[in-house]
């Protein structure tokens, strides 16, 4: 899920699967999340292209001005969103990828 707006409070509170990524416009996104079940991440260049892909499909159907200021300053844009990944997702993630690794070596 992508998050181009404000955020209240406790965000991620019982957050199990998936990943999110949250435009955090004034730093402090973090104050904001229950840090409980999840690590904040910087985005890295894999996450960089599907986060672009998702705001470019919001913008091609809704017109949306954030979206577009976003594309349209995307190196400076992409520096401002923060991953949410939730620890049990992660460590599944990573047992999948042991065990595809296992099966293929």
């Amino acid at each position: 899920v992508v998050i181009l707006g404000k955020t209240g409070r406790n965000f991620a509170a019982g957050m199990s699967g998936g990943a999110a990524f949250v435009l955090d416009t004034d730093g402090d996104f973090r104050s904001r999340c229950n840090l409980e079940m999840v690590d904040l991440e910087p985005v890295v260049d894999a996450d960089a292209d599907a986060l672009h892909e998702l705001i470019r499909r919001h913008y091609d159907y809704t017109q949306s001005a954030v979206a577009w200021r976003l594309l349209a300053g995307w190196k400076d844009s992409v520096r401002r969103f923060v991953k949410v990944m939730p620890l049990d997702y992660r460590r599944v993630l990573q047992e999948q990828a042991a065990q595809a690794a296992a099966q293929g070596a």
